[in-house]
């Protein structure tokens, strides 16, 4: 049987192993870091009616420029005053997050180009790197996994990148990234600085996102994914702003309609109900706290999270924790950090059981 190995593959693409989360049937998963919370019934009647009118044009092409889909993400960034107006004509949208990513790269890296990023962080920028022939450098962080404009800068300057990537709050850390780093970051680099705020809408109340740095930074990218808060992982749509002359380049890259009907009126019509969406982000902030407070009573280090999850010191034995869990069919996630696990934080139910699990291994 012919293997991987007997292909003429990519010599850059040897050795490399995919993105793999483990995908086990289990009761409480708590290791991607989705909204286990269900979408509202009265959304998912919404959507499945946008849905079922998208089906009546489906023998046609989408509209490629998304424009109904732009506006209402517009809207919902420019909502609440927090963060100056972004245009429908600084918005991107492709099919998660992910996707959005590899347009950056197939734009502005490539062969010959270098993207830097601040390990541990999260992992598809360095396959999605690979995948487009960009050459992947790497900074250090600071202590408890910060990064301050200093340490940020000095790897700037040392690797010369053509793209920065930046986490915000970090994946798979959940540390916050101050605002400061980041504009530090874009004045010191000449090329591409992205902004991964995958996470920004469980940070604290009226804290200020990278989104109001726009202005003026003609090469800041900010992006966002409706997979988390959203609660719309299965339906992949992730987006991003950035000045229109961004947009312009990124539409050299993206394939030919490549967001289709029905993905663009099912986010259309999430977007519609944005307050309903987002009614289990306080609840998620609750249990992510509750989290912290719990596993340093356990005796564990817990890092300070600004996300939907919580990363863990303090474990003796990761793998006879995780195996442990998966016992009591409760997934949680080993992101490959000596002595760390990670646990999303999910409803008060699935946050006892868990915990409760852990105390009577670790009493």
């Amino acid at each position: 049987m012919t293997s991987l190995s007997d292909l003429p593959i990519r010599d850059d693409l040897r050795g490399q192993t995919p993105y793999g989360a483990p995908q086990k049937a289990v009761r409480i998963a708590l290791n991607v870091n989705e909204n286990t919370h269900p979408v509202p019934p009265e959304v998912i009647a919404h959507v499945a009616a946008a849905v079922e009118r998208a089906l009546h044009d489906v023998n046609r092409y989408p509209d490629r420029e998304f424009t109904l889909l732009r506006e209402h993400l517009s809207a919902y960034l420019s909502a609440g005053g927090a963060s100056p107006i972004v245009g429908p004509e600084q918005i991107w949208a492709a099919n998660g997050s992910n996707e959005v990513i590899q347009h950056i790269l197939q734009a502005f890296g490539g062969p010959g180009r270098r993207v830097l990023g601040f390990p541990p962080t999260y992992s598809m920028h360095s396959i999605i790197a690979a995948g487009t022939g960009t050459a992947w450098v790497t900074g250090e962080r600071d202590a408890e996994f910060t990064l301050t404009p200093d340490t940020a800068v000095a790897a700037v300057r040392r690797t010369d990148p053509d793209v920065v990537f930046l986490c915000a709050p970090n994946n798979p850390t959940g540390t916050p990234l101050g605002l400061d780093t980041i504009a530090a970051v874009y004045e010191a680099s000449r090329g591409i600085v992205m902004v991964d705020e995958a996470y920004a809408e469980f940070m604290p109340a009226g804290q200020p996102d990278a989104l109001s740095l726009l202005p003026g930074r003609e090469r800041l990218v900010v992006s966002r994914t409706m997979s988390k808060a959203f609660a719309f992982a299965g339906a992949r749509l992730g987006y991003l702003a950035a000045d229109p002359a961004v947009i312009d380049a990124l539409r050299l890259v993206r394939l030919p309609y490549h967001l289709s009907g029905l993905t663009q009126a099912a986010a259309v019509a999430a977007l519609e109900h944005a307050p309903t969406m987002l009614r289990t982000v306080g609840a998620i902030r609750e249990q992510r706290d509750r989290l912290l407070v719990e596993l340093a009573r356990l005796g564990f280090a817990p890092h300070d999270s600004w996300a939907n999850f919580v990363l863990f010191g303090g474990v003796s034995d990761p793998q006879a924790t995780f195996e442990h869990l998966l016992e009591h069919d409760i997934l949680i996630r080993d992101v490959g950090l000596p002595n760390h696990l990670r646990v999303t934080a999910g409803t008060p139910a699935e946050t006892t059981e868990f915990l409760d699990v852990l105390a009577r291994m670790n009493p």
